[in-house]
C-alpha cells in the first residue's frame, strides 16, 4: 500500500474507512475514536502503527489484553485515563505505557473536556487472541490478518 510514500503529516493521513472491527453492541462505543492507521501507508507488516484521536468521553478500545500481541502507547496531547488491573492512572503529554503479550487487560478513556492524541504501535503476530474481561466478546485474528470476533461461548455475532 505504500505507492512510494516516504513521509507523511501524521494527523494528515487518512483516517481507518471503518471506525470500528468490533461488533455490535461494541463498535457504537467507539464513538469519537478516531484512527489513523499510519504503519499501513508504509506497508509495514511485522508490525501497526495507528495515531488515535479520543474526543472528549471517547474510549481507545475495550478493556483487552492479547495473547501475543504486545502493544506501546504514546501520549502526544491531553490528559487520557489508562485503566489496567492495577486500576486508573492519568496520562500527560509525554508518558507512554507498554502491555505485554498475556499482560494486564488495558484501555484508555478520555474523562476531560479537550481531545487526547496517542501514537499506539503493536505488533502483528500470527495466532493472536484478544480477551475482554468486561464484556461477552473474544477475538481471534485469522489467517488473512482480520479480526474473528465471537461471543466468549464461542458463538459468532
Amino acid at each position: 500500500m505504500s505507492d512510494g510514500v516516504v513521509a507523511v503529516v501524521a494527523a494528515e493521513a487518512p483516517p481507518r474507512s471503518k471506525p470500528s472491527n468490533y461488533p455490535e453492541p461494541f463498535a457504537s462505543r467507539m464513538a469519537g475514536r478516531m484512527k489513523r492507521p499510519l504503519g499501513d501507508l508504509f506497508g509495514l507488516k511485522n508490525f501497526g502503527v495507528n495515531l488515535t484521536r479520543l474526543s472528549p468521553g471517547a474510549m481507545s478500545a475495550l478493556h483487552h489484553r492479547h495473547t501475543r500481541q504486545d502493544e506501546f502507547i504514546y501520549v502526544i496531547e491531553g490528559e487520557p485515563t489508562l485503566f489496567t488491573d492495577s486500576g486508573e492512572t492519568l496520562l500527560k503529554p509525554g508518558m507512554v505505557a507498554g502491555f505485554a503479550a498475556n499482560g494486564t487487560a488495558h484501555h484508555l478513556e478520555n474523562r476531560t473536556d479537550r481531545d487526547c492524541v496517542i501514537l499506539e504501535i503493536g505488533d502483528r503476530s500470527d495466532g493472536d487472541e484478544g480477551s475482554y474481561p468486561a464484556d461477552d466478546i473474544a477475538a481471534t485474528m485469522g489467517d488473512d490478518g482480520k479480526w474473528r470476533f465471537t461471543h466468549k461461548d464461542g458463538t459468532p455475532y
